[in-house]
């Protein structure tokens, strides 16, 4: 569900970096934003990286790495909003960036329920593992060892 999503927000975000990395990097202290960017763009090199690979994440590695790319989109937009004018950041980068931030806050939200009801059906499936399978008696299909996998030899002359 989320892996095409990350797909194509990598791609968006990774344009709007290496056109923003040149337009910010005019003076010493409008250069500030550069390590916000190579963050950024680390967080979603490794969201892209996660969405090729064999081995794909959890829901719970994925709402985590939202959540910091979130945390990085939030203090990109306060910088920009603070040092726009001052830096002359261009209206299009800014209003790309912060689209890209509210992108990434609509996905994370999505990632985060989905893992928040993984988390839960794991819990709850611990809960019935450790209380005998939940099934009163013996503990398998309709109170026998159905499906509990122990089967007992009958005992005496056969």
């Amino acid at each position: 569900m989320f892996t095409k999503s990350i797909a194509t927000l990598a791609a968006g975000l990774t344009g709007a970096l290496l056109i923003g990395g040149a337009a910010l990097a005019q003076s010493a202290d409008c250069g500030a934003i550069q390590q916000t960017l190579k963050t950024r763009q680390d967080l979603v090199a490794k969201a892209n990286a996660a969405s090729q690979s064999k081995k794909k994440m959890t829901p719970q590695e994925a709402c985590a790495l939202f959540g910091k790319l979130q945390s990085n989109g939030a203090e990109g937009v306060k910088w920009i909003a603070a040092n726009k004018e001052w830096c002359s950041i261009p209206d299009s980068f800014a209003e790309g960036f912060k689209a890209d931030h509210v992108k990434v806050s609509g996905i994370r939200t999505k990632i985060c329920s989905v893992a928040a009801q993984a988390s839960k059906m794991e819990a709850q499936a611990r809960a019935q593992a450790a209380a005998g399978g939940g099934t009163p008696g013996a503990g398998g299909l309709l109170g026998g060892p159905g499906l509990s996998g122990s089967f007992k030899m009958p005992q005496g002359a056969l």
